[in-house]
């Protein structure tokens, strides 16, 4: 069927690595799908059809089981006639062996109508099979549809992540941010060591005065000379 071929031009494909983007497998799948559903609606056209032709026999086989048990009712009601002297008994032989005749037809007709109706039968039960057939596929490959599709998107969502992470990379960020940061430990480092520089660069007084309090020492001696001017004595004296 057209949608089987179908189906192995997908998988024949997939197997020689003819398809070098997602797009193209979704797209074959699309059609793989609308061509089963043109199968389908065929296949439900072509049973519809048989199963009419299969009515149209079980209504001929009572059409003409009908007629059958009139003709045999006819001839009985002409012997009845005839034996009830209605009616020339040769007549009535007559007609009732025609009535008979018409009788075998219908029941000949019957016949052929019940074969056709098997028939027809036979043709609506593998139809309705296939017609199942392809709903299953039809309904296995729009689940594989979707499932594709959602691969799909996280490929390019991966793939979109995954490139920005090498454009990053390629745009030398990482190694701009180690550079900064060799170059804060280097003025921290530099830092640290204009410190140093200023503590060596101190002169001697600055040692000497930072040793002892010279404003405290200047400031006692002072109070001592006022005190020997005013000839106040120490507290003892």
């Amino acid at each position: 069927m057209k949608f089987l071929r179908r189906l192995f031009k997908i998988g024949q494909a997939e197997v020689h690595h003819t398809i070098d983007n997602m797009e193209d497998p979704i797209k074959m799948t699309e059609q793989g799908i609308r061509d089963m559903k043109d199968d389908l609606d065929k296949a439900l056209e072509a049973l519809a059809q048989v199963k009419a032709m299969s009515i149209r026999a079980k209504n001929e086989v009572d059409e003409y089981e009908v007629k059958a048990e009139d003709y045999n009712e006819k001839a009985m009601l002409i012997l009845k006639k005839a034996q009830n002297g209605g009616i020339d008994s040769s007549e009535a032989d007559r007609l009732a062996t025609e009535a008979l005749i018409k009788k075998e037809e219908a029941i000949g007709h019957q016949n052929r109508a019940i074969a056709d109706k098997e028939k027809f039968d036979q043709n609506v039960s593998q139809m309705e099979t296939n017609v199942q057939i392809i709903k299953q596929n039809i309904s296995k490959w729009e689940n594989e549809l979707k499932t594709l599709r959602s691969r799909v998107k996280v490929a390019d969502a991966t793939k979109t992540l995954n490139k920005q992470m090498a454009k990053i990379d390629s745009n030398g960020t990482i190694a701009l941010l180690e550079r900064m940061k060799e170059k804060v430990n280097q003025e921290e480092a530099l830092a640290e060591a204009y410190g140093e520089i200023a503590n060596n660069a101190k002169s001697v007084d600055d040692e000497i005065n930072s040793a002892i309090d010279v404003k405290k020492t200047k400031a006692t001696s002072e109070l001592e000379k006022l005190k020997a001017q005013l000839g106040i004595g120490n507290s003892t004296d």
